[in-house]
Order: C-alpha cells, then structure tokens, then sequence
C-alpha cells in the first residue's frame, strides 16, 4: 500500500503543504493532521494544500482537510486547495464548503490570491 506525505515549503507568507499518496482513515490521513498541528504552532496563517500527487482519498481524508480549514480559520488565518481530486470538489459542493474554500489549479494564482 503506498504511503502518504505532507512536506511544507514556505513562499514568504505563505506555506504550502505538497501531499502525496493516499489519504485515507488511518495513519494516512494523521499525516494531514501532524503537519497542520505543526503549522499551527509555527503560527503559519496563509496556507495551500497541494494534492497533485495524491492518488486517493476517502471520506476520513475528506474530513482532515475539513478539520484543517477549521483550524486555520479559528486562528483567523486562510486555507486554499490547489488542485484537489474530484472527490474532494464534490464533497466541498455537497457540505457547501466550496462557497468557503477556494479552489486553484495553479500554484502562483493561489500565492498571489493572498494578496487580495
């Protein structure tokens, strides 16, 4: 079973998480949630979540990237998705999350949406 993986790389202001493999209930889906947690504590508040190389996600992924919003927007800062599976596009659709999240397929539109 491939693994998952969450790096960071910071751009100025904004940080973004390149995540690969599978997300999915289990250690997986922990990794989102390890490498939020440690965002958080870095005090990162302009975030992009990279899922080009993701090859899978379930419902327990879906919910990582819900709770992720939600914790970076309590601390008043900005979740954005850069090129999420279809999946997740449905679930935001369906939770009405996509009035909330925005949505990038290219990675300097979405640094430079912080801006506005």
């Amino acid at each position: 079973m491939p693994s998952s993986k969450a790096t960071f790389r910071d751009i100025g202001a904004v940080t973004i998480v390149d995540l690969s493999g599978l997300l999915m209930l289990g250690e997986s889906s922990a990794v989102l949630r390890r490498v939020m947690s440690d965002l958080m504590t870095r005090q990162r508040s302009k975030i992009i979540l990279n899922f080009r190389d993701v090859t899978g996600i379930d419902s327990a992924g879906v919910g990582e990237v819900i709770a992720s919003f939600k914790a970076v927007k309590t601390r008043e800062g900005r979740l954005k998705l850069l090129n999420p599976p279809q999946r997740i596009s449905d679930m935001l659709a369906l939770t009405r999350l996509s009035n909330v999240l925005q949505v990038y397929t290219d990675e300097a539109v979405a640094i430079r949406s912080f801006d506005s």
